[in-house]
């Protein structure tokens, strides 16, 4: 029975506190939140900070350590920690966590693009802080910068670490610009690359945009990679479906959708687990134990996250 690698992106910087009460915002509901996620099934938790008093995105590594310690002490779920941060932030600013606590997996863009959030603000219109609606408002202008030397900057200074990377792409060039990497031995394989459909600025989420990516995934990294999907906002299960189906892993979570079912929002990260899960189940697929999601990605040992730094 063929082992999937679940993920769970339990807050994110791309939602904002007032779309959802369910959304974590403090540490101890991030730390929750993380533990739910691994009992419910998650492999591995992809892990932001906000600031517990307005929910705003933030890499203060002393946010991290108050929630990172908890879920380590609870469970024995693959720590993966951002280096996106959000699309506000400077390259410096995102790196910190990840350079601090040393995490097994760190997540990685493989490209500068626009991403953007403003078409919330269609469907998201009473805001109970006053960063929210400007964050959405503003994000036509703002650039997601990830520019060549920043991702050999991050590459080298996490990867002495022992860091390895969830590489997200959200489009064919970013699948291109990995290999790059590669060949300059920055990336080491298996490459765990994580493609990203339905953001605004990235691929869309057509069964043939799903298809191309894995075409191109395999002609440039053979069977030296493993793949894995997310979808945004609705398209969260159906795009984990299809990729679970053409032999991928998956991610849900918070980050990536808030809802549960049409028209109704996820009460909790787990829920969105239990649901691809659920999913996995009935196509005879397993979901991979964190031991196991160490064994498929090659990862350090947990023994080295520095959680409690």
């Amino acid at each position: 029975m063929r082992k999937v690698i679940v993920t769970c992106a339990v807050t994110g910087a791309v939602h904002t506190p007032s779309m959802s009460p369910h959304l974590p915002k403090t540490p101890d509901e991030i730390a929750a939140a993380a533990i739910e996620a691994a009992a419910a099934g998650a492999s591995v938790v992809h892990l932001h900070a906000r600031d517990p008093e307005n929910g705003k995105p933030s890499q203060d590594p002393a946010l991290f350590r108050r929630f990172l310690p908890q879920i380590a002490e609870a469970c024995d779920v693959v720590i993966n920690i951002t280096t996106g941060g959000a699309p506000t932030m400077g390259i410096e600013e995102r790196l910190q966590p990840a350079l601090t606590f040393q995490p097994e997996i760190a997540s990685l863009n493989m490209g500068t693009m626009n991403f953007g959030l403003y078409e919330m603000l269609g469907r998201f219109r009473e805001f109970r802080y006053d960063w929210e609606e400007p964050y959405l408002r503003n994000s036509d202008a703002n650039i997601f910068r990830n520019t060549f030397r920043d991702i050999e900057h991050i590459l080298k200074s996490c990867g002495a670490n022992g860091t390895r990377f969830e590489i997200e792409c959200y489009d064919v060039a970013h699948l291109y610009t990995a290999a790059h990497f590669r060949d300059r031995g920055l990336l080491e394989g298996p490459l765990f690359i994580q493609t990203v459909f339905g953001i605004r600025g990235g691929i869309g989420v057509h069964y043939e945009d799903i298809a191309m990516m894995k075409r191109t995934a395999d002609r440039l990294f053979g069977d030296d990679y493993v793949w894995s999907v997310l979808g945004g906002g609705r398209h969260q299960i159906p795009i984990a479906t299809m990729s679970a189906a053409m032999g991928g892993n998956v991610r849900v979570g918070l980050e990536d959708s808030l809802w549960g079912a049409p028209g109704q929002l996820a009460t909790s990260n787990a829920e969105q687990v239990r649901r691809i899960r659920t999913v996995l189940e009935a196509l005879s697929l397993e979901v991979a134990t964190p031991d196991e999601a160490r064994a498929m990605l090659k990862l350090k040992d947990r023994a080295s996250v520095k959680v409690s730094a």
